[in-house]
């Protein structure tokens, strides 16, 4: 199943993550010399990140955090870097030990980076190759070379990324915005992909009434959230989505800037039993994440893909309804995907709904999520399930 040459090895880096200790200290530095601005008090997280919860945060980011050990756990991981059609791409690159496994690829989330699968890539390198990506842009794939990488672009170098690492057929799966992604590469490469799963789908209603008769309470309740959504936490999306550069010299100048902005997205698309972010994904995994963003500098680069995906006529239009099998999982208590929207678009031929966790289902639950995904391709390939 899997194949090289010495050409195709030579366009392929080893990669170590190692930050400089100057860059260490410049991030201290800078947390303590941040400029704190008011509140109106009482108003908790109603008009975005609480003073206080964010102080604090802040201070164990400079003071208790321990970046090298986080950093020497990332590195327990095979790095790689290669450059697909002018643009770097970082990835993680872990073989089973089964030599016939089946590769799979694991896409990320904004604002999430390659961090999200930490604690899934050994569990599902049991039974799977496991390529995990960091998306053009964002964290270790560095800042865009130039405009232009939209959700199919991404989608045709992930299946050059494959091609590359030698795999002929392969199984994918996408968070969110990684689960576009997934989905488009099973549009593009049928003949490769064998399965694609995703969590975090969001599906929209085609304007047609005739969907909406029939649905459940369950379901109402999920297109009531995506509504809520839509109207009230898509500020972040207006904002990425039109003017990410304005938007990126806070967030590359400002530490506490970049921690806000991907904390507060952690409060909201994480499991609601969760106070806190922490409380849903650990503190030192949350901030191991937002310091692959700060100390990659893709803040900027990571909104630029919002303002693709705005403006990408493409991404729009109708498509032809992919014929990947496709697995589901949704979380209950998050997610807004309806099941006869994701079958008008997808071929779903699993359908999974988790009663924890939330849209970073591998943070949250990876336990659950590593059963899911092998239950899906166990439908597909022979799995000791």
């Amino acid at each position: 199943m899997e194949t090289s040459s010495s050409t195709t090895e030579a366009r392929i880096h080893p990669f170590r993550v190692d930050i400089a200790q100057q860059d260490l200290d410049d991030l201290r530095e800078r947390l303590a010399r941040t400029r704190w601005g008011g509140e109106v008090p009482g108003t908790g997280w109603s008009r975005g990140v609480p003073t206080d919860y964010l102080k604090a945060l802040a201070a164990y980011w400079a003071d208790g955090f321990d970046w090298r050990a986080a950093e020497a756990e990332l590195n327990g991981f095979p790095h790689f870097t290669t450059e697909i059609d002018g643009q770097n791409i970082h990835f993680l690159h872990v073989r089973s030990p089964k030599a016939d496994a089946v590769p799979l690829l694991l896409v990320h989330d904004w604002p999430c980076s390659f961090v999200q699968f930490v604690d899934v890539i050994r569990p599902l390198a049991r039974d799977f190759h496991v390529i995990v990506t960091s998306t053009p842009g964002t964290g270790f794939s560095g800042p865009l070379g130039e405009a232009g990488w939209n959700t199919g672009r991404i989608a045709g170098a992930f299946v050059e990324l494959m091609s590359r690492l030698g795999y002929g057929s392969y199984g994918v799966q996408g968070t969110g915005g990684g689960a576009w992604i997934v989905a488009e590469m099973g549009r593009r490469a049928p003949d490769r992909v064998i399965g694609v799963h995703v969590n975090g789908l969001i599906t929209f209603p085609s304007g047609d009434p005739a969907e909406f008769e029939g649905l459940t309470a369950a379901e109402q309740e999920r297109l009531a959230r995506l509504e809520d959504f839509r109207q009230d936490k898509m500020g972040f999306n207006a904002i990425q989505s039109t003017r990410p550069q304005t938007l990126a010299y806070g967030l590359h100048d400002s530490p506490v800037g970049q921690l806000a902005w991907i904390a507060e997205k952690f409060k909201e698309w994480t499991d609601p039993a969760a106070e806190l972010p922490e409380d849903a994904v650990g503190r030192d995994r949350l901030l191991t994440n937002i310091s692959v963003y700060w100390f990659s500098g893709t803040a900027g680069s990571s909104a630029n893909l919002y303002y693709e995906a705005g403006h990408d006529a493409d991404a729009w239009a109708p498509k032809e309804r992919g014929t990947v099998p496709t697995g589901v999982a949704v979380a209950l208590k998050t997610d807004v995907a309806i099941r006869r929207f994701a079958e008008r678009d997808h071929n779903v031929t699993y359908w999974s709904e988790l009663e924890h966790g939330g849209n970073f289902l591998a943070l949250e639950q990876p336990e659950a999520f590593v059963a899911d995904v092998r239950a899906f391709f166990a439908t597909l390939v022979p799995l000791d399930v």
